[in-house]
Order: C-alpha cells, then sequence, then structure tokens
C-alpha cells in the first residue's frame, strides 16, 4: 500500500460517515478511481457497515469454527505482511 493510500485511507471514517470534506471527498474518489486496492477498502467498509447497522446476526457462528476463522484470516494477513 502505498504512502498515498495510507494518507488517504485515513480519512475513512469521515468519509463513509459523511463528515469529511468535499475536498477530501473528491480526493478519494478520484484515488478509488486508479486503485483497486483502496475501491475493496472502502466497499469493504461499508458493506460491513451496512451489515451491522441491520438487525442483529442472522445466525451467530459456533465458537470453533470462530477460532478458526479468525486463525486462517490472521494467517493470511501476515503472509501478505510478509511476516510468514
Amino acid at each position: 500500500m502505498s504512502g498515498e493510500c495510507k494518507d488517504l485511507l485515513s480519512g475513512i471514517s469521515e468519509y463513509l460517515d459523511g463528515t469529511a470534506s468535499e475536498a477530501l471527498c473528491a480526493e478519494i474518489r478520484r484515488h478509488m478511481e486508479g486503485c483497486e486496492n483502496c475501491r475493496v477498502v472502502v466497499d469493504s467498509a461499508r458493506k460491513t457497515i451496512a451489515f451491522y447497522k441491520g438487525d442483529q446476526l442472522v445466525q451467530e457462528l459456533p465458537p470453533d469454527f470462530q477460532v478458526r476463522l479468525h486463525g486462517t484470516l490472521r494467517d493470511a494477513w501476515e503472509r501478505r505482511q510478509g511476516k510468514v
């Protein structure tokens, strides 16, 4: 992730909740036109917010599945970050 990505995504909360300045919103939109990674991050954040704003979770995940899922996601993240 580039420095520009990190700088712009530091304002993602304000961008998504509508409190960011119009200049920041325009800059984020412009950046996302050419950056697939940031588009995915913003889209995922929007979907997560929409999911949690809805009613309660449809079904609770079994505890052992949660542990395996978190481990798998952590391992994938560490590989991607070059920590493994």
